[in-house]
């Protein structure tokens, strides 16, 4: 058993790719699943290409990683963009896509190099029962996107919207939660999507989820505006929904919603962020600084509007150029340090608003502890906030409610 070779995954970028990683690591029956990546013989990158940037990161890792003496092969969206590349400059023994990963376990046995790029119409039906490393479960329910966002490529590495069998999506959850896991987040490229055209939804999924034994929380992990139907409303007050969504709306001038050929508007995402608002939920969001057109007035004008959404939480990141896309050859390209100068501004607002909703919603928490730092522990409660507890006993993986709790800035705090 000791001679098996020792496999590395390294992920990048979203939680579809943290999906995918333990998909492949539950067909790995024939080699040792190790943690540091200094000690394999094979190292696999699970790539990220969302922007150019990411492209330059799985290229210096790969360069990093054949310095190791460890073989090397790529998957992923970075396999569609950059794998050729990589591939015939001898710097992967192998680039295979994302329909090919279940057959891993035989193609790392395979003596000569390959490139095996796969199809964009699969969908996966590996059922995963483990997610080594984490407290929570990845849940990939769907795959695709249907949506042509100017600055996104992922619809073309990805394919488009297609929804993982739901029988299968529940056979996985039960045998998670038999393994002791009780915290759910679906996941896939635009999960808000599910079961469209499939007479299914989303909502019909989370009440079958929610009545398997076992499950204590479901999240999201993201929805776009128009997926939050009068359906998925009616479940907002079930105590196994996390008390925080997600709910990308990317910009919050509408002239920038345009350019960015997104299919929300700015006045409806404000009624629809201030109703859930009132219904208790923390809210999340992405938010793009800096893409091409942002004018003066346009960021004004998006500072105004965000004044007007309560939201709590920011998945904010500088635009940065994709080849491939309408947004990277349009004009009016952003002063890098003015964008800087716009995410801060961006961040001080969300970050005051979370604050401020912690301070009026003081309330018992239920924390699913995630990390230890000595006798200092982590997690992040139903408003998906962090909050770091003091303890001697051992609380790892453990669910925990706190009714005592400091509100600082950075985080909530508690002595057990």
């Amino acid at each position: 058993m000791t001679n098996k070779q020792k496999v590395f995954i390294k992920t990048f970028g979203c939680r579809t790719n943290l999906f995918d990683s333990q998909v492949m690591l539950s067909h790995l029956e024939d080699f040792e699943i190790i943690e540091n990546e200094n000690e394999a013989d094979i190292i696999i990158v699970n790539s990220c290409t969302v922007t150019n940037g990411a492209d330059s990161g799985v290229r210096g890792y790969v360069n990093s990683a054949n310095k190791m003496g460890a073989k090397v092969y790529l998957t992923g969206c970075g396999a569609h963009t950059k794998g050729e590349s990589l591939f015939n400059a001898d710097k992967v023994f192998g680039v295979f896509g994302q329909s090919e990963k279940a057959k891993i376990n035989e193609m790392l046995k395979k003596e000569t190099k390959f490139y095996e790029i796969g199809d964009l119409d699969f969908i996966d039906d590996t059922v995963v029962e483990e997610f080594i490393g984490k407290s929570r479960a990845f849940i990939k329910i769907q795959e695709g996107c249907n949506f042509r966002c100017s600055y996104c490529i992922i619809p073309f590495v990805r394919g488009d919207a297609r929804s993982h069998d739901e029988e299968k999506i529940l056979e996985q959850i039960r045998r998670l939660a038999a393994n002791g896991f009780g915290e759910f987040v679906l996941t896939g490229t635009n999960v808000g999507s599910y079961g469209q055209g499939e007479k299914r939804s989303m909502a019909g999924l989370l009440k079958r989820m929610s009545q398997i034994k076992g499950v204590r929380r479901i999240r999201i992990g993201s929805m776009e505006p128009i997926q939050i139907t009068e359906e998925f409303k009616e479940l907002l007050g079930e105590p196994w929904l996390e008390k925080h969504l997600h709910v990308a709306i990317q910009h919050s001038s509408q002239e920038m919603l345009r350019i960015m050929n997104r299919r929300n508007r700015v006045e409806s995402d404000i009624k629809l962020l201030n109703e859930l608002s009132q219904k208790g939920f923390a809210l999340g969001t992405d938010f793009i600084v800096g893409h091409p057109g942002e004018t003066d007035a346009l960021w004004k004008e998006a500072m105004e509007n965000l004044k007007q959404m309560p939201l709590t939480h920011v998945h904010a990141f500088t635009y940065s150029k994709r080849d491939g896309t309408p947004s990277a050859t349009m004009k009016g390209e952003i002063n890098g340090l003015v964008s800087k100068e716009r995410m801060l501004e961006l961040n001080a607002l969300i970050t005051a608003n979370n604050l401020d909703f912690r301070q009026k919603h003081r309330v018992p928490l239920e924390v699913l502890i995630e990390s230890e730092k000595g006798n200092i522990y982590a997690g992040l409660d139903q408003f998906f906030n962090r909050i770091e507890v003091e303890c001697e006993h051992d609380l790892s993986g453990n669910w925990i409610t706190i009714e005592e709790y400091e509100i600082n800035e950075e985080a909530n705090y508690a002595r057990l």
